[in-house]
């Protein structure tokens, strides 16, 4: 399943900056990002959980945002692109 993650995080305030680091580098284990704050990933239930889970931990509830779309199994039908930075296809050929 697709699931989009977006997040703003106080990095004014102390551990800020930290919390920022790990959630970004949580989400790019699992998907890519396509914005500043947002990632696409793609799980499956159990690794969804595990994420999800793992960046509850992380954030600051008092400080910080943090938003879960989920966009199924039929997502390719369910975005629009325009613009730069073409989205990477995750099921497509990985040339280095």
């Amino acid at each position: 399943m697709m699931v989009l993650i977006s997040y703003d995080i106080k990095t004014d305030a102390a551990g800020g900056q930290k919390r920022l680091r790990h959630i970004s580098k949580a989400c790019l284990d699992y998907g890519q990002r396509v914005q500043f704050s947002v990632f696409e990933c793609e799980v499956d239930p159990a690794q969804w959980t595990f994420l999800k889970n793992k960046l509850l931990k992380i954030i600051d509830f008092k400080k910080d945002s943090l938003r879960f779309y989920m966009m199924g199994s039929n997502w390719k039908h369910k975005i629009e692109h325009y613009g730069i930075k073409e989205p990477v296809d995750m099921h497509g050929t990985l040339i280095f």
